[in-house]
């Protein structure tokens, strides 16, 4: 059995008063008597031998080679008894000038005395490890350190094929920036978000597979055309370039463009993977192209933008698709309703006080951009005080029609009639909602949320005044839309600021994630 753990080191240190030559040094017996005991057959693996230091001489290489050769016998193996294993001897232990060979025990050799002039240190210490030229031997074969070098520059060039093989075979990753993104607090109203946040902000969503997202353009979709009763169907990526043509103005800045995408995108989505039909005018369709859902310009008209002068535009759309390819919002794994609107009044409005339903991520934020870069973000609309009352379905109130019957009965009647037509008696703002809108409104004998009075009048949004000049009453609106979302004005003034489509997004969806379509949708 050969020693698998000993490995032999030899220092030779001669002293410098060595004179007599190498003739007299080899008739000098070894003066240490101790014996060694050798290693049994089954301490050959995990006995560890320490060894005295021993003294020995030094003599020519020939004679050390024909002593072993003696003392190992001719057929180059040593025995240990009759009953003892036999072990092939070891030459590398006769190259290194050493007395004793593997396979012959320490204590069956003659010890002889060298003078104190001539005497060499030899320290013997068993090692855990094993030499190279030995791990070579043992492996592949051969001798010394080329075999392993050879084997490790194989294993050099083969590793990173294998690293590309297991990558290929391993499922697609679903990214999901919400477990290595902080999710982004809705801001507190007495701070807004500041451009030198950015670089705190995570990056944008990851986007693996946009090309080949864009190039495959995604699950069909089929919308019903409201103008022509036809159901169009596109791929998916076709369908958002067509929501954002008709959503949101192409000069927009490219942020904002790509936040609107990936909201559009994300409505769709949550609507196809839930299985939802309704609303949609058809019942071969899953969405329509109206304010409803999303509005939608049919492929054919988008195409023919180019001849119109708007080819420039459309590439820009374009661009905004490809670079979100795929991406869609989640909120503890699924899809979001990703709603959406033109402009807020200075903040968002949180979705039970303008729905039913309470969801955690649309909640009322400071937007303070839409006032700053939109030109038509108030707007003044006047009407009869009689039409007022028709249109939320109540008769004019008796004080009223007295009030407005003496403005033409004189100034001095006018005057007192114009007292009791004040909006202060006709018009009372019982509460207001969180995003700074009417919640609810007392005009006449009843009483209105801000929701109904915008819906019945039609007005541009649940943020309002009223003032009465005479008999025309004059509502100011503030902002457009049901403020539940995100606010696509201020998208475009943060943007223009400098922050991210990432930062867009979550700024107006508290607490969202990021998610690939495919994990939805096959």
């Amino acid at each position: 059995m050969q020693e698998r753990s000993q490995a032999v080191k030899i220092n030779v240190a001669p002293r410098r008063e060595v004179k007599q030559n190498q003739e007299e040094s080899s008739n000098l017996q070894i003066d240490n008597k101790a014996a060694i005991r050798p290693l049994g057959h089954d301490e050959a693996k995990t006995t560890t031998v320490s060894a005295p230091v021993s003294m020995m001489k030094v003599r020519p290489k020939s004679e050390q080679a024909v002593e072993l050769k003696q003392e190992l016998g001719q057929g180059g193996v040593a025995k240990q008894g009759s009953g003892g294993s036999e072990r092939p001897a070891d030459a590398e232990y006769a190259r290194a000038g050493l007395e004793g060979a593997r396979g012959v025990p320490l204590a069956a050799q003659p010890l002889r005395a060298v003078p104190p002039e001539t005497r060499v240190r030899v320290s013997v210490r068993t090692r855990p490890g094993r030499t190279i030229s030995r791990l070579g031997r043992r492996w592949f074969g051969g001798t010394g350190a080329a075999p392993v070098a050879a084997a490790l520059i194989a294993l050099a060039l083969l590793l990173p094929a294998l690293i590309a093989w297991r990558t290929a075979q391993a499922p697609a990753v679903r990214h999901d920036p919400a477990a290595a993104q902080t999710p982004s607090a809705a801001v507190p109203p007495a701070a807004e978000p500041r451009p030198q946040d950015a670089a705190r902000a995570e990056a944008p969503p990851a986007q693996p597979d946009a090309a080949d997202a864009a190039a495959a353009g995604g699950p069909p979709v089929r919308v019903y055309l409201t103008r022509t009763g036809v159901v169009e169907t596109v791929p998916l990526e076709q369908y958002v370039t067509g929501v954002l043509a008709a959503e949101m103005p192409a000069d927009f800045e490219l942020a904002a463009l790509k936040a609107q995408a990936i909201a559009a995108r994300t409505f769709i989505v949550q609507r196809l993977a839930a299985g939802e039909p309704s609303g949609t005018g058809s019942k071969d369709a899953d969405v329509n192209d109206t304010i409803e859902h999303q509005v939608y310009l049919p492929r054919a008209e988008l195409e023919e933008w180019p001849s119109r002068g708007k080819g420039a535009e459309l590439e820009k759309l374009r661009q905004a698709v490809r670079q979100t390819a795929g991406i869609v919002m989640t909120f503890r794994g699924q899809p979001i309703t990703a709603s959406f609107f033109s402009s807020s009044g200075g903040y968002t409005e949180n979705s039970e006080e303008y729905w039913s339903l309470k969801i955690p991520y649309l909640r009322s934020v400071p937007s303070p951009w839409d006032a700053a870069i939109n030109p038509n973000n108030r707007e003044t609309v006047e009407m009869p005080l009689t039409q007022l009352y028709a249109k939320l379905g109540q008769k004019v109130p008796e004080p009223v029609q007295t009030a407005l019957a003496a403005l033409d009965q004189g100034e001095a009647q006018a005057k007192a009639a114009a007292s009791k037509l004040s909006a202060d008696k006709l018009f009372k703002i019982l509460s207001w909602t969180t995003g700074r809108r009417v919640k609810e409104i007392r005009i006449g004998d009843k009483v209105y949320t801000g929701r109904e009075v915008r819906e019945k009048l039609d007005l541009r949004s649940s943020q309002f005044t009223l003032a009465v000049a005479g008999d025309t009453v004059k509502i100011t609106t503030y902002g457009y839309g049901h403020g539940v979302g995100m606010s696509q004005w201020g998208a475009n003034g943060m943007a223009k600021e400098g922050y991210t489509t990432t930062q867009i997004l979550k700024h107006y969806y508290t607490g969202i994630s990021f998610q690939q379509v495919s994990h939805f949708l096959k």
